[in-house]
């Protein structure tokens, strides 16, 4: 051995062998327990056997309030950031006192302490939100960083990579930490890659980068170490690159009939465990005997652990709805005070509501493509850069992912991101940072952590736009437990709705209309501030409702004054809010109607959310108190030219005839049941 190695070494090398073997004792448990006939652990489990030198050196290496986003490989992570063993293991039990109660299984564990912010079963999803809690340490000016691994399969995903130019553009504190076992999945990594060293794809994007010995716990402490204090003297981000054997297959029930036997008994003889073992009795640190002793010690330790486990509770199945959102706040009294209105513009409103929350909160911060130096493409944040810094409204790389991601990170780490993706049709290319990430983690932590991110976006066509850029995509969010959908008609709810999603608790989309971001209206700047809820009854009646959301709210307030002056009186109704839809005052709008209810969405028909009104009302009223009609965009794509959009697009006149159809046919069934 090197005659540099000292005491401490030594002493560490001890210590990291107990560490390891408990590792390798809790993954033995779960594979024995998941594939045995009388299961305690349901479905997949993927187990980290061969790696457990990267954790245990890794956090020898970092500080004590360095975070680490783990892969669903990343039981032996949590171990070593404190998540008690026997909470860990119950909750791969599906136990009612695992870490997660049982909703996140062995796969997902999710943010069970300060520095363990979680395992996440998508591919390569950790770095952009690892992007999000290093910026919140930097923005503090914390003795902080955040550690986020992967596999060699995730170097191939775009959001990896996407975190790595946001990281890199803004230096931050990351330690991208890649656990290189040769296999991505069930395909050898470099029949895919081509490259040796996976490190060397950092270089593209100027990042320092090493390739080590993932089994050696002294090389990964040293290691990360060094790349403590690259990150935190401002260097940018650094790339590590572990090379790990993998012993067993990609999951519990993988028979591995894909790997040579050649590649598994190589494996085998890269076994950190016994590596460390040889090299301990080689130092003369111990002995076969005295290791022998320590693994029986820990074993007895370990059938007490388990013994524990199996006498857990399952979790009670009446929580199962339990902790999706926040609970409903109670709504403001629109009924007192609201101070002084002035007008603004739908835009103007937008403006002004990021500007009196980045005034009156240290912990708001507005960014994305464009929107600080100039301001937003259609406006929106003019000014705000000059008036509160760069550090709190800035601009990003063409990223959706990370920036997303990067949302959820600065929201766990208790920061209020507002972020404004350009076009809803934008939000598909990272889709899994709003749907996979934001909204599951107040669930999976039984509300104890929650990311309420403010994403921003504009939506619908108008003459000229694309097919790929005026899709009305609300139906599809409101789909997705967990998150707030507001789209506001007015300036005044531009303003309203968008101050109500900064405080609230829960991640929310609030999609504006590019058709009205011109639309004069008054607002009401001091009135009290409301809750992400509420929908708003514009006009009172009783032949009918004319319900919509968002862009055909002024098409929808023209056929209502039309049908009026044809002596046919109706209510509108703007929902606001499709998640949560207000039900209260929907049912009591449409039947003191009489059950009739005209439905208006610029959304394709087929699967709008109109549809799921319907269906709600006839649940709640009976579907024979209801009558209604839909009018919404044919299911097509949207053409450019504004003479073809004319002819597909809700309007006054559509909106009309449908009510008026609406109100005959109901006439004629009524006269019908008379006789």
């Amino acid at each position: 051995m090197p005659a540099s190695l000292t005491d401490t070494d030594i002493e560490f090398l001890v210590q990291s062998y107990a560490r390891m073997y408990r590792i390798r004792q809790f993954e033995q448990a779960a594979l024995d327990h998941s594939t045995r006939k009388d299961a305690l652990i349901a479905g997949s489990v993927h187990l980290c056997a061969g790696q457990e030198a990267v954790p245990v050196g890794a956090l020898a290496g970092l500080g004590p309030t360095d975070r680490v986003i783990a892969t669903y490989r990343g039981h032996g992570w949590a171990l070593e950031t404190g998540v008690p063993a026997e909470a860990l293991f119950a909750e791969l039990c599906h136990r009612a006192d695992g870490v997660n109660g049982g909703r996140s299984g062995s796969a997902l564990v999710t943010a069970p302490n300060a520095r363990f912010v979680g395992e996440n079963s998508i591919v390569g999803a950790g770095g952009p939100i690892a992007c999000g809690i290093a910026m919140a340490a930097q923005i503090e000016a914390a003795d902080r960083v955040c550690v986020v691994t992967f596999g060699d399969g995730a170097t191939s995903q775009g959001a990896l990579h996407e975190a790595f130019v946001f990281a890199a553009a803004y230096k931050l504190p990351v330690i991208f930490v890649c656990e290189n076992n040769g296999w991505s999945e069930m395909t050898p990594t470099l029949s895919i890659t081509g490259l040796d060293r996976l490190a060397r794809r950092a270089n593209a994007y100027g990042m320092q980068s090493a390739t080590i010995d993932g089994t050696d716990p002294l090389a990964v402490r040293d290691s990360f170490a060094i790349a403590r204090a690259t990150v935190l003297a401002g260097k940018g981000p650094v790339l590590i690159e572990c090379r790990v054997p993998r012993l067993w297959g990609h999951y519990n029930r993988d028979i591995e009939h894909y790997r040579p036997k050649a590649d598994r008994e190589e494996s085998q003889l890269r076994d950190p465990l016994a590596l460390l073992e040889a090299r301990l009795c080689a130092l003369g640190a111990s002995s076969p005997e005295e290791l022998a002793i320590l693994r029986d010690r820990l074993d007895r330790d370990w059938a007490g652990v388990l013994q524990r486990v199996q006498a857990m509770p399952m979790p009670d199945a009446a929580t199962a709805t339990h902790h999706v959102a926040a609970p409903p706040a109670a709504r403001p009294d629109r009924t007192g005070p609201r101070g002084s209105a002035r007008d603004a513009t739908y835009i103007q409103a937008v403006n002004e509501a990021l500007k009196r929350e980045l005034a009156e909160r240290d912990e708001v911060l507005v960014y994305g493509e464009d929107v600080g130096h100039a301001g937003g493409i259609f406006g929106a944040t003019r000014y705000l850069q000059r008036d509160f810094g760069a550090k709190r409204v800035f601009d990003t790389p063409i990223a959706e992912a990370a920036i997303l991601g990067s949302a959820v990170g600065l929201a766990l780490e208790g920061k209020r991101p507002v972020v404004e993706i350009m076009w809803a049709d934008f939000l598909l290319v990272a889709l899994d940072q709003i749907i996979n990430q934001a909204a599951n983690i107040r669930y999976l932590t039984r509300g104890s952590r929650t990311a309420p991110i403010v994403v921003r976006v504009q939506q619908g066509a108008t003459p000229g736009s694309t097919a790929q850029h005026s899709q009305s995509l609300e139906a599809m969010l409101a789909h997705v437990p967990g998150l707030r959908v507001g789209l506001p008609s007015t300036p005044d709810d531009a303003y309203h709705m968008l101050r109500a999603a900064l405080h609230g608790e829960d991640p929310a989309v609030i999609i504006e209309s590019r058709a009205l971001y011109q639309r004069p209206g008054e607002i009401w700047p001091d009135a009290p501030r409301q809750s992400t809820a509420g929908a708003a009854l514009r006009r009172r009646g009783k032949s009918l409702t004319l319900l919509g959301w968002g862009a055909v709210m002024p098409g929808v307030e023209v056929a209502a004054e039309r049908l009026g002056q044809d002596g046919i009186d109706v209510s509108v109704l703007d929902l606001r809010w499709l998640s949560p839809v207000d039900w209260e005052t929907l049912c009591a709008t449409v039947t003191a109607t009489g059950g009739r209810v005209v439905v208006v969405h610029e959304a394709n028909l087929t699967g709008g959310f109109g549809a799921e009104i319907i269906a709600g009302l006839a649940e709640r009223l009976g579907p024979s108190a209801l009558a209604f009609r839909r009018v919404a965009t044919p299911d097509v794509r949207m053409p450019a030219s504004p003479v073809l959009q004319a002819a597909l697009l809700p309007d006054a006149t559509k909106i009309v005839a449908a009510a008026v159809d609406l109100l005959h046919s109901n006439t004629q069934t009524l006269q019908k049941e008379c006789v």
